[in-house]
């Protein structure tokens, strides 16, 4: 009877997260790329305050790992017109990237002749 319950607690939380996701879907508020959730208040504030506000909501800021995550953050930047940030920040070496936790960054999609830091990146 113990793993009926569980079964059926199970599709419940599974029915009302799918619910939830659909409504969040429906106002432009979260993408999904290889099972990721990306998500988005759609207000603007600074970097610092976007890492926290990620860290406050279970998650972390952005960073695109592949062509799919890509495309995931960039339907927030035309969505909303804007720019969007990433857990992304220069190295001790001027011109290379990596990850905010110092890992190297493994993927990257910039325009020729960026980063540049004018924000056409």
């Amino acid at each position: 009877l113990a793993g009926t319950e569980n079964g059926d607690i199970i599709h419940q939380l599974e029915y009302r997260i799918s619910r939830l996701e659909g409504v969040l879907l429906l106002n432009k508020m979260i993408t999904e790329s290889g099972g990721k959730i990306f998500a988005t208040n759609g207000k603007k504030a600074d970097f610092n305050a976007t890492v926290e506000k990620c860290r406050e909501a279970g998650g972390s800021i952005a960073t695109p790992r592949n062509p799919g995550e890509n495309e995931s953050i960039l339907y927030f930047v035309k969505y909303f017109n804007t720019y969007a940030y990433l857990g992304i920040k220069q190295s001790l070496i001027p011109g290379n990237f990596q990850l905010l936790n110092g890992a190297p960054l493994r993927y990257t999609n910039w325009y020729s002749n960026e980063p540049s830091g004018k924000g056409e990146e």
